[in-house]
């Protein structure tokens, strides 16, 4: 057990300085932008930030997941392709692996997609709340007399 797990993190280093180290940059990058986005959205509807949400609202949590998937989904995907590809390129071109290990593809593509989408969409949310003008009920009411 103790050498899977060495061979795991072993072969997680490995993929930040060999070939196709340029999705370590871009796919964290595109999550990020469809985090921002989804947080402005969010910030305008005046709903919560989206961990927040997943945490609290338990009944509504699947919607909640399939809102998100929906924008990370696509780059989850990209990445676990691009990683099966490195995998293939490794273990044939290269010849310095001697398996291919799906589990490792799944976790590289959750790191470089899922993780940063989650840990900057509430943020971004709270930020982008502080800039947008909130209406104010009270005045309105005094004009209305």
């Amino acid at each position: 057990m103790i050498d899977i797990i060495s061979r795991f993190f072993t072969n997680l280093l490995e993929r930040t300085q060999g070939p196709m180290h340029f999705r370590f940059l871009l796919q964290p990058t595109m999550s990020l932008i469809f985090a921002i986005i989804a947080a402005v959205r969010d910030a305008k509807k005046g709903v919560s930030p989206y961990l927040w949400r997943m945490i609290s609202e338990g009944s509504k949590r699947k919607v909640i997941i399939r809102e998100g998937w929906k924008d990370v989904g696509k780059i989850f995907i990209l990445a676990l392709a691009l990683d099966v590809i490195y995998q293939l390129v490794v273990i044939f071109k290269y010849h310095t692996e001697e398996g291919f290990y799906p589990l490792e593809s799944i976790v590289v593509a959750a790191a470089l997609a899922i993780i940063p989408y989650i840990l900057i969409r509430g943020p971004v949310n709270r930020i982008v709340r502080n800039f947008i003008p909130k209406k104010n009920t009270d005045n309105q009411e005094e004009k209305k007399h």
